[in-house]
């Protein structure tokens, strides 16, 4: 996620990882119930980072006990009260953006310099809604001289909070401010991949919230099922895969709660004939998010070129991605980060197979570095395939991985037909000077947020979600705080005037 952001603190010599490795809940640190801890791998270097507690259905139900309780409490703190705790919280953020970052590059394996911009991004989405306290407001009914009619917002209760890996700490932080602002308690299950950085913000924010608003329970499937399935959970949001949110909406439909899902994407780019071509390869590049390795659902990686400017780009795009070079993800110079894990590496790394089986012509890279220092992480080059056919299986399904598709177009119709012929629909970046197309594109684009001759960033206050099957509601928005309340209507009956 790229967003504008002040100047950034310096980052730190060394890592220093969370003290604590237990469930955060009801104000406390607990060990898991039935004992279990698992190694967490840095994706940079293949070694461990320490254990970390893997809770599961017994931890996540004290868990979520503990939020309800709370939740009486903390509904009733005043909302300029809420706020100025909420403020507190970023100040603490953007006074620890280092230590953060470094642990995110030794967690995830994205590069420091990138994973600092994120602990400012969350700092900044908790002072915006914060900011935003005294707005969730309901509205009067006109109803006549002896009537009073009204509704009201009230928080919805315990919020299930599931994150994913690739902005562990960003996601954390982030994803929590518009619930608690609005006065719900929250669950968070950090990604059993990364969750370092999470268990380091509740240690950050230990004693400013009261007992059981937030809480962080690490873990993995077990954990996840029960939040989104536990009765006393009021909703449950996700940004995760497909198949992950289909799993969460189905659980949530056991009792009938709503969900806010950010799902996957198999995004496109298209770029017109009156398009530069300098400028469209800087956005086929940019909007890969190289930097961390393309583990993004926002990633625009179908680009949909005009023949008449193709050949100019694919040339502008091999000089472009020879920025994005693989490295320790903690070394400030870095950038290209590594793949999470070893089972998403082999993923990423099948998917570049079955390019060279399907046909696709290697534009760039494909491989695994050959730097002996990188030899024991999960790294591969920027994978760019050129003339791909949307029939290949680089070209219909979500990689999640540093695999960019390169398409040649020449009749307009067929190629929307072939940008919206897939289950996802979360971004599209279109590239023209021509004022009309772009409108006209956007339209017709069946994707939740368009960006014209742009690609990549978010703008707080800008509603963030996607169609089809790239998820349900919007964020980084007022209409996600409204997302976690509900609304009730009061009707009042005057008794007559005394004579």
């Amino acid at each position: 996620m790229n967003t504008a952001v002040p100047p950034q603190p310096a980052i730190p010599t060394k890592v220093t990882l969370p003290e604590h490795r237990d469930a955060y809940y009801g104000g406390k640190w607990h060990a898991p119930k039935d004992g279990r801890y698992v190694d967490t791998i840095s994706p940079g270097t293949g070694e461990s980072l320490g254990k970390v507690a893997d809770c599961g259905t017994a931890d996540m139900d004290a868990a979520i006990a503990a939020a309800k309780a709370a939740f009486n409490e903390w509904r009733r703190v005043p909302p300029l009260e809420r706020a100025r705790i909420l403020k507190r919280v970023a100040q603490i953020l953007r006074e620890n953006a280092g230590e953060l970052a470094m642990i995110d590059a030794a967690d995830c394996g994205n590069p420091v310099k990138e994973m600092l911009a994120d602990a400012t991004i969350a700092a900044a989405q908790m002072e915006f809604f914060a900011g935003l306290v005294t707005e969730v407001k309901g509205a009067s009914i006109p109803m006549g001289p002896d009537v009073v009619n009204f509704s009201v917002r009230e928080p919805r209760g315990v919020v299930g909070r599931i994150i994913p890996f690739n902005h562990p700490f960003m996601f954390c932080a982030g994803k929590s401010a518009a619930a608690l602002a609005t006065g719900n308690t929250i669950v968070v299950k950090p990604p059993e991949q990364a969750p370092l950085s999470s268990l380091r913000l509740a240690e950050l924010c230990d004693g400013l919230f009261p007992p059981g608003v937030f809480n962080v329970v690490p873990g993995g499937r077990d954990a996840g099922a029960r939040l989104s399935s536990h009765p006393d959970i009021a909703m449950v949001a996700l940004v995760g895969s497909v198949p992950t949110g289909r799993a969460v909406m189905k659980a949530a439909a056991e009792t009938v709660k709503p969900v806010l899902l950010e799902l996957g994407g198999k995004n496109a780019l298209i770029a017109y004939p009156d398009a530069d071509p300098d400028e469209v390869a800087g956005g086929v590049i940019g909007g890969m998010n190289f930097t961390w390795c393309g583990q993004s659902c926002g990633s625009t990686s179908r680009a949909f070129v005009h023949e008449k400017i193709y050949d100019a780009v694919l040339a502008k795009v091999k000089e472009k991605a020879a920025y994005y070079k693989p490295g320790i993800p903690t070394d400030p110079a870095t950038t290209m980060g590594a793949i999470v894990s070893k089972v998403q590496y082999e993923r990423v790394l099948s998917y570049i197979e079955s390019a060279k089986a399907d046909g696709a012509r290697l534009l760039y890279g494909g491989n695994r570095p050959s730097d002996p220092k990188l030899a024991k992480g999960f790294f591969v080059e920027p994978s760019i395939y050129a003339d791909v056919t949307p029939d290949m299986k680089i070209a219909r399904e979500e990689i999640f991985g540093p695999v960019l598709s390169i398409f040649k177009w020449s009749d307009e119709k067929t190629m929307l037909q072939q940008v919206n012929a897939v289950e996802y629909g979360l971004t599209c970046s279109i590239w023209t000077n021509d004022l009309s197309t772009a409108h006209r594109t956007a339209m017709e684009v069946e994707a939740g947020f368009i960006w014209v001759n742009e690609v990549s960033k978010h703008f707080l206050g800008a509603p963030f979600g996607g169609f089809k099957q790239s998820g349900i509601g919007r964020e980084e928005c007022f209409e996600e705080m409204l997302a976690f309340t509900q609304e009730k209507n009061i009707h009042v009956k005057l008794k007559p005037a005394k004579a």
